[in-house]
């Protein structure tokens, strides 16, 4: 966060529209990739010369133009000037901690969300922005880093399955969209086993590890639900067909990715509720812990007070101790009193059920 705080503050001053990169900067270089097609043809290529995505803007089938890197402002500038997108929208594709949102322009649509993964080295999960550009004939995504959850979709492009060679771009972006929804459920199919494990710990033997485990869990909740709650909203947007780039068939499509997306809010909430109470249930474990150590040392504190008192009275230096006459007082005797009160203080002890 204060990384980012750091390079937020370099836009400060700045005008309007104006490009400046927040977020991580890898060091490999932008890669573009275009794949163009309608229902009978398809073509895949990687993009080495910027005017090819001019070319591919003319040609009348759909064109999806990935690009992976967002540290090159030159480069997102110049796309911006082919497809004709408005500088505070280029604004928002290189900052990269814009929350999830859709925009509405005269020619094309600008959807932000969050594509998150888990990361099963340290159980936690891995953000990055996804930018989406809606247009009559092309759609645009913009990735912070090479790696997505597309693979799929590239797939049904290839191969011709389903509906989407023969959909338009609207089609495409819900694809997109549920690709990404659909992660989310697998995401919390991980957590929900750790969940699981932890709640089996918490029973049988918390530590300072615990907590810090759930402490862990509680935090990536919070980050899935940020990313998921707002776009609950853009896509309902989607899905009323209010928007003249998405049809009304394809509508039909985003109700159900609002459905995906009100279950795995759903889910969320669940487990923060589940992370909260296990918090609970560990503080009251240490708390019965401690409470068995405290009954068994006062138990046998307990059962010494007599015994102190009687080596104290025997300890006593008096010269008239009658009983200090007789042969057997010390072993029968003083032992034999100190067993008696011994038992019958055990004795006690478990008819209360406190042993």
């Amino acid at each position: 966060m204060k990384k980012l705080l750091k390079k937020h503050s370099r836009k400060s001053g700045l005008p309007p529209g104006t490009l400046v990169h927040i977020g991580e900067t890898t060091a490999s270089q932008p890669k573009i990739t275009a794949i163009d097609y309608d229902s009978d043809n398809f073509e895949e290529k990687q993009i080495a010369n910027i005017q090819q995505c001019a070319d591919l803007k003319k040609k009348p089938s759909i064109s999806w133009i990935n690009i992976d890197g967002l540290q090159n402002i030159e480069l997102i500038e110049k796309i911006g000037q082919i497809f004709n997108i408005h500088p505070l929208t280029l604004e928002d594709i290189v900052a990269t901690d814009q929350r999830p949102k859709s925009e509405v322009f005269e020619n094309y649509v600008f959807i932000v969300l969050k594509m998150l993964t888990f990361n099963n080295s340290d159980k936690t999960i891995d953000s990055e922005q996804v930018s989406l550009v809606l247009g009559d004939n092309f759609v645009l995504s913009f990735q912070e880093k090479p790696g997505d959850v597309f693979d799929p979709i590239r797939q049904r492009i290839r191969l011709a399955k389903g509906k989407i060679r023969k959909m338009k771009t609207d089609y495409l972006v819900y694809s997109l969209i549920d690709a990404i929804v659909d992660n989310y459920f697998l995401i919390l199919e991980n957590f929900g086993e750790i969940i699981e494990d932890l709640e089996a710990e918490l029973i049988a033997d918390p530590t300072e590890k615990t907590i810090r485990k759930i402490h862990s869990i509680k935090r990536e909740m919070i980050l899935l639900r940020k990313s998921i709650w707002p776009l609950r909203e853009v896509i309902n947007s989607f899905r009323k067909s209010e928007i003249s780039l998405i049809s009304e068939s394809t509508g039909v499509y985003f109700s159900d990715v609002y459905d995906h997306t009100i279950q795995v809010i759903d889910t969320t909430e669940s487990f923060r509720d589940m992370v909260s109470g296990m918090i609970d249930i560990y503080l009251s474990s240490i708390s019965n812990k401690m409470n068995a150590v405290m009954k068994v040392l006062t138990i046998i504190a307990t059962i010494f007070m007599p015994l102190g008192f009687l080596a104290g009275v025997y300890g006593m230096n008096f010269a008239y101790f009658p009983e200090l006459h007789y042969k057997w007082m010390y072993p029968l005797g003083f032992w034999g009193i100190i067993i008696v009160v011994v038992s019958i203080m055990i004795v006690f002890f478990k008819r209360k059920n406190w042993l």
